[in-house]
């Protein structure tokens, strides 16, 4: 056969390949054309599509340049993104690609991104010679009656060369011989098919057999070839063959005809009788195996049957060869052709092809925006070819025309997501054909977010309300914003503003939770030092460039039941009860005084009341519930005790009420002294000075009281320095003793210092004496003592004193002794203290002074608060 030519395979492959790169692509119609050999190996180099596009090559990677083929097609070119070469991708065999004959093309359909950009390419599948003829047997048998005329033909067997244009099938040879000789035919499609001549006549009683070679050789370079034995039978004479009514026959068949139809009634005649007449019909030998898969012939009637579905998308054209021979001896085979043409039927629905889809798509997208590029494909052909493609109704999308059967899928205006987050786009592609066909497509194109709302609060403000005293850390209420974003744009973070409460940063009363908004006290709060205060609280989304809002919080602080009364007049003074004197002649509703208190928490729970706890005598004083005001219910007995001891309660409103109590003495006394009672000495805390103006009027007296008290205390001072000086000069009286020394001469209202030393030693604690000659009974001299802090006004209290023993010394300070008077001084029995000094003292002492010595006895009092 034709084996031997396949060493020259490769230089005919590497010249074709040659005279290829020699072609500069031309555009034709818009798209670019190539021509590549068949049969490259994978990585030949077909193009560069990066140059003669236009492309910068440094962006096709980027850009996802790629070839867009029919899902299910084998890919036989590629791209290489790194330089823009079209290379072959697996081998291509141009007879198994491209079935029928004719040009080979490949239509490359180029997309790049980034702006979307389509282009066509075809490539053109150059045939090698890389097969060689073939027969369909390589031995086989030809009867020729001996009868036979000289230049009788008789057709052979045609060789099949799946190759075209010169690679197919070129000529047939024949081995020498002197019966027969070789004549080639050309048939309509400018295929070769040989002929026996006869040349000589035949006998049979010669020669029963001759044996030919016959060869079919093609174009190509380097020629190849097939071979097949031919074997021809002399037969005895039958000297009529068949004849057809006429050579070829042509006939129409609608592609959807079914199964069994008749394609045609073949009739051919013999002019011999009885079976030399009898006609047998058949396909010739070198029909094509297509041919007999949707063919069939009746041998007997010549009737052409279909046999199998046609398509007319596959083939539009289908020929069948004949052949008629009698069932006499020696029959002789006649041919004919007979052309079935297909009426193209619509049949097939266009097909709609996403080639590209760019979602989801931003819905800030302007208008215009290139979402998908749609293929349509209709493999009918005319009418039924012709194809409009449409979107449905209520989309903010249209198809753009941009080649033939290729739309583009555009925006028409602006989208939001918040209100269409997704769009089913319906298209729809319509044939031309009667009936039309249609095919329905759902496009789903996802609506991306973009951050275009800010947070909004559920509310426009927010009022809280606090209990005092409330536990570190514990929640105290929730705000809440909604975004219409999604994902990250509608991720919510919750801050407190910068801001201070009473001078304070505001993050130290409150935080807040990030993820949640859940607010929290970091401090217990008190009704009494804030009573409400309001921040402002953010919610900034997590989009870029973030959007946030702001809403006010106020906060208020509910008063809790957490402060006992305080009483503020009387007060108790060191430890002991408060005193207040009370004439005996004072008759009922006589007003003793009245217990002031405060309570600093709020509403209810200050709201005081009064209550007379434990009396000595319940039926000799009562307290008013609201005022605290303490008066006497009936007038005074003489059975009545003159110290009456009373404990008043004051309780506030709250729930569980709170109350506080003071102690009262009153002393009954027949003549009431000029004096301030314990009553009107206190003060008010800031809050109750602030409250009414009573506060200011207890404040001012307070002040006119100690400014008095200060300057008895200068007199007090200013006497004693004087009578210090006195003392140098007479006797005196050793520290840190102080004795009561009788005078000779006693003024009966006027005050007399006794003997002091003037400075006392070094490590001695000195005392200022002061003697009162003058104002108490009989036997008596008061004395007011100064400490060594003389200097600060403190007034010391009343140390009794004992006549002093002769050759007494100071401890620690030998023969350093006051020399005291031998005269006892006469008190003065209607001498009163001034009224100037009683609030001063706190306590005072009666020196009971005698010749040979001194007795005392303590009273208390109460002085001012």
């Amino acid at each position: 056969g034709g084996g031997g030519a396949m060493g020259g395979q490769l230089d005919l492959r590497s010249l074709l390949f040659l005279l290829f790169l020699l072609l500069a692509p031309l555009p034709v119609g818009g798209q670019l054309r190539y021509a590549v050999p068949e049969e490259l190996e994978h990585g030949a180099f077909v193009a560069n599509l990066g140059e003669d596009l236009g492309l910068d090559v440094s962006t096709l990677s980027a850009r996802r340049f790629r070839i867009v083929s029919r899902p299910g097609a084998r890919q036989h070119l590629e791209v290489n993104l790194e330089n823009g070469i079209l290379f072959v991708n697996e081998r291509i065999d141009r007879e198994e690609v491209c079935e029928a004959g004719g040009t080979c093309l490949l239509h490359l359909q180029l997309l790049v991104e980034s702006p979307l950009e389509l282009y066509r390419v075809e490539v053109e599948v150059l045939d090698i010679n890389d097969h060689a003829p073939t027969f369909p047997w390589q031995e086989y048998v030809l009867e020729v009656a001996e009868s036979a005329v000289l230049g009788a033909r008789f057709p052979l067997e045609s060789a099949q060369d799946p190759d075209v244009g010169t690679n197919s099938v070129h000529t047939y040879r024949l081995s020498p011989n002197s019966f027969f000789s070789l004549e080639v035919q050309t048939r309509s499609d400018a295929s070769k098919f040989a002929e026996l001549v006869l040349e000589r006549t035949l006998d049979r009683e010669q020669q029963r057999v001759h044996q030919v070679l016959l060869t079919a050789l093609d174009g190509g370079v380097p020629t190849r070839s097939g071979t097949a034995r031919v074997l021809i039978m002399v037969l005895d004479a039958n000297d009529n063959v068949p004849a057809f009514d006429q050579p070829s026959y042509s006939v129409s068949l609608p592609e959807d005809a079914p199964a069994g139809t008749l394609v045609i009634q073949l009739n051919a005649t013999d002019l011999d009788e009885g079976p030399n007449a009898e006609i047998e019909y058949s396909f010739s030998g070198h029909a094509p195996s297509r041919v007999r898969e949707l063919f069939h012939i009746e041998p007997r009637s010549g009737q052409v049957l279909l046999k199998g579905p046609l398509d007319y998308e596959r083939a539009s054209l289908h020929e069948l060869y004949v052949q008629a021979k009698d069932r006499g001896p020696s029959a002789v085979a006649v041919h004919c052709r007979v052309l079935v043409h297909l009426l193209d039927v619509n049949d097939n629905a266009p097909e709609v092809t996403l080639t590209s889809v760019s979602t989801p798509v931003l819905e800030d997208a302007p208008p215009g925006t290139v979402i998908a590029v749609i293929s349509i494909l209709d493999q009918d052909s005319g009418d039924n070819g012709r194809v409009s493609c449409e979107v449905g109704p209520d989309v903010p999308f249209e198809l753009r025309s941009s080649f033939r059967n290729y739309y583009t899928l555009v925006t028409t205006q602006a989208l939001d997501r918040e209100l269409v987050p997704e769009y089913n786009v319906s298209i729809t592609a319509r044939d031309m054909g009667s009936p039309a066909l249609l095919t329905h497509s759902v496009l789903t194109v996802p609506v991306s977010d973009v951050n275009d709302n800010a947070p909004r609060f559920l509310q426009p403000s927010y009022s809280v309300y606090v209990m005092e005293n409330n536990a570190p850390g514990a929640s105290i209420c929730s705000v809440s914003a909604l975004d219409p974003d999604c994902q990250q744009n509608a991720y919510l973070s919750y801050s407190i503003a910068d801001g201070h409460i009473h001078g304070m940063p505001v993050g130290t009363y409150v935080s807040i939770n990030s993820d949640s908004g859940h607010m929290y006290a970091l401090r217990s709060l008190d009704y009494e030092q804030i009573r409400s205060f309001q921040i402002q609280v953010q919610a900034q989304d997590a989009g870029f460039p973030p959007l946030s809002a702001n809403v006010t919080v106020h906060i208020f602080v509910l008063d809790q039941n957490d402060n006992a009364p305080v009483i503020v007049s009387p007060m108790p003074r060191n430890g002991s009860v408060a005193t207040e004197l009370v004439p005996r002649s004072a008759g009922p509703g006589y007003l003793v005084g009245t217990v002031s208190a405060v309570d600093a928490d709020a509403g209810l729970n200050s709201r005081l009341s009064f209550q007379l706890l434990q009396a000595t005598d319940f039926t000799l004083f009562s307290v008013a519930p609201d005022t605290g005001e303490l008066r006497t219910l009936r007038s005074f007995l003489e059975q009545d005790a003159t110290r009456q001891q009373l404990v008043v309660q004051v309780r506030d409103g709250g729930q569980p009420a709170l109350s506080a109590t003071v102690s009262l003495v009153l002393s009954v006394v027949d003549t009431m002294p000029q004096t301030l009672s314990d009553f009107s000495e206190f003060s008010l805390p800031p809050e109750a000075s602030s409250a009414s103006p009573v506060t200011i009027y207890l404040l001012v007296s307070l002040g006119s009281i100690s400014f008095t008290f200060l300057l008895a205390i200068l007199i007090l001072t200013a006497i004693r320095c004087r009578g210090v000086r006195r003392s140098r000069q007479d006797d005196g009286c050793s520290p840190p003793r102080c004795h009561c020394c009788p005078g000779s001469g006693p003024s009966a209202d006027g005050l007399k210092t006794s003997n002091l030393t003037a400075q006392p030693p070094a490590g001695t604690t000195a005392t200022t004496c002061l003697d009162v000659p003058g104002g108490g009974p009989p036997g008596y001299c008061y004395k007011v003592c100064l400490g060594p802090e003389s200097a600060q006004s403190d007034f010391m209290f009343l140390k009794p004193c004992s006549p002093p023993r002769n050759n007494e010394k100071e401890p620690g300070k030998p023969g350093q002794h006051l020399q005291v008077s031998k005269q006892i001084k006469q008190p003065n029995t209607d001498w009163l203290p001034p009224s100037m000094q009683r609030p001063a003292l706190k306590r005072y002492e009666i020196q009971h002074c005698r010749n040979r010595g001194c007795g005392w006895k303590e009273d208390v009092g109460m002085g001012m608060l």
